[in-house]
C-alpha cells in the first residue's frame, strides 16, 4: 500500500482536501465540486481553486469535523439520458373544480375532489362536507384517501384542524385539532395506515393512532418531545411513514417512524437541516427514500435528492437536479419540473425522460393527472 500525501499508508479517501484540513482543528471550508454528479473536494478559503491533496480515508472522514462549511464552489453535474416515455396520454371531461392542487386524491377505480360543494367522483358519487376553518395566510384545504377508497381526511395544512370521513357512508368519523401552536409551519400531518387506521397528529408535538370506522384511540403515551410533527408520507408497503418535522433552531429533521411498531419504538432520524423542512419526499422502493436538497443549510443547499435506506436511516446517495412535486414509482421518481413531469432513475441519479409540458397533482399506481378546466388529462407508465 503507497504513502498517501497526508503521510498515511492506507486505503485513498473519496475527496480531496487542501493542507489545512489536515490539523487536528480544521478551518471552515468550501465544498468543491468535481464535475462529477455531487462529488465534491474541501479546501479553505485560502485555497479554494488551488491544487488539493490526496489523502487516505480517515483524513479525508474527519476533514469536515471540525470547521463549518462556507458553501459549494462550482457547479454539480445534471444527468440527462431522455430517451422516449413508455406511456398512455388520455384527457376524459370532467366538470368538478377542485378548490386547490392539493385537492385530488386518488380512489381505486378513479379519482374524488374536494370541490365547493363537497366530495365529487367521478362516478357521480358527492358528499357534503363541513369544511374545517381556516386561519392564516397560508392555510390551504388539502385532501387525502386510504388506500381501499373507504375513507377520506379533509384537513388544513398549515392549519389547526382535520376531518376523517367514512364515505360509504357519508359520515364523519373522526374530528382531529392539533392546536394552534406554530402551525402554520407544516401541512397537517395525517395518513391512512393498512388495517382500517389513520394515524394523525393531535398536538403539535404529538401524534396518535386511531381504529376506523369507530375512532377508537390505539395509542397511550405521553407527547413525544420538543420537535413539531409535518406532513407524513406513508411508504408502499405500508411498513413506514416519513415524519418531515422540525425544531427550534430552526431545523429540519427528517424522521421514519415504524407504523408496523406501532410508533413504539421512537423511529430513526435522517438528518439535521438548518432551516429547511417540507420539502418534497417520495419513496423509490419500500425501504428506499428519497428526500429533496442537498446538504444541511437552508441557503447552502443544492437542488436535487438524498437517498436514505431504512431501517438504519443511513444515507446511500445523493444526486443533482430534481426540484418540484415529487412521487416514487417502481423504482423511479417522477417529478413535476419546469419542463414538465420528468422521470430520473435514482440508481444512477439520471433523469432518463420528460412529459413535456404535463404538470400532474395527483398520482396513483403509475398514473399521473391534472384537473383543469373541466378536462382530467392523465399519463399512464406502460
Amino acid at each position: 500500500m503507497r504513502l498517501l500525501e497526508c503521510g498515511h499508508a492506507a486505503v485513498t479517501g473519496p475527496l480531496r482536501v487542501c493542507e489545512h484540513m489536515l490539523v487536528e482543528k480544521s478551518p471552515d471550508y468550501y465544498r468543491v465540486l468535481t464535475g462529477s454528479g455531487v462529488r465534491y473536494d474541501v479546501a479553505c478559503r485560502e485555497c479554494a481553486g488551488k491544487p488539493l491533496t490526496t489523502v487516505c480515508e480517515g483524513c479525508a472522514e474527519r476533514a469536515e469535523d471540525w470547521g463549518e462549511s462556507l458553501g459549494w464552489k462550482g457547479t454539480p453535474e445534471i444527468r440527462h439520458e431522455d430517451r422516449p416515455v413508455p406511456g398512455t396520454v388520455r384527457s376524459q371531461p370532467w366538470d368538478v373544480q377542485p378548490l386547490n392542487d392539493r385537492c385530488l386524491a386518488p380512489l381505486p377505480d378513479g379519482w374524488l375532489a374536494l370541490t365547493e360543494s363537497g366530495l365529487v367522483d367521478q362516478n357521480g358519487f358527492t358528499c357534503a362536507v363541513a369544511l374545517p376553518v381556516t386561519h392564516g395566510k397560508k392555510a390551504l384545504l388539502a385532501l387525502h384517501t386510504s388506500a381501499d377508497g373507504r375513507y377520506a381526511a379533509v384537513c388544513v395544512d398549515y392549519g389547526s384542524q382535520a376531518v376523517v370521513i367514512d364515505l360509504s357512508a357519508k359520515t364523519v368519523v373522526l374530528e382531529l385539532d392539533r392546536g394552534a401552536y406554530h402551525v402554520d409551519w407544516t401541512p397537517y400531518p395525517i395518513v391512512f395506515v393498512p388495517g382500517d387506521r389513520v394515524l394523525a397528529a393531535t398536538e403539535w408535538n404529538r401524534l396518535d393512532l386511531f381504529a376506523l370506522p369507530s375512532g377508537e384511540l390505539l395509542t397511550e403515551r405521553e407527547p413525544e418531545g420538543p420537535f413539531f410533527h409535518g406532513r407524513l408520507t406513508p411508504s408502499p408497503g405500508g411498513r413506514w411513514a416519513l415524519d418531515d418535522r422540525w425544531v427550534w433552531g430552526p431545523a429540519g429533521l427528517p424522521h421514519v417512524v415504524d407504523l408496523e411498531a406501532g410508533l413504539r419504538d421512537g423511529g430513526v432520524q435522517l438528518a439535521q437541516r438548518w432551516y429547511a423542512w417540507d420539502q418534497p419526499v417520495a419513496w423509490v422502493t419500500q425501504d428506499v427514500v428519497a428526500v429533496q436538497r442537498i446538504g444541511e443549510d437552508d441557503e447552502l443547499m443544492l437542488d436535487g435528492v438524498e437517498l436514505y435506506e431504512l431501517p438504519a436511516g443511513r444515507r446511500v446517495g445523493a444526486f443533482a437536479g430534481p426540484s418540484g412535486p415529487m412521487w416514487g414509482h417502481e423504482g423511479l421518481l417522477y417529478v413535476v419540473g419546469a419542463d414538465g413531469l420528468e422521470i430520473w432513475e435514482p440508481e444512477r441519479g439520471v433523469r432518463i425522460g420528460l412529459v413535456k409540458g404535463f404538470r400532474p397533482t395527483a398520482h396513483r399506481d403509475g398514473t399521473f393527472v391534472a384537473l383543469n378546466d373541466g378536462v382530467l388529462n392523465s399519463f399512464s407508465v406502460d
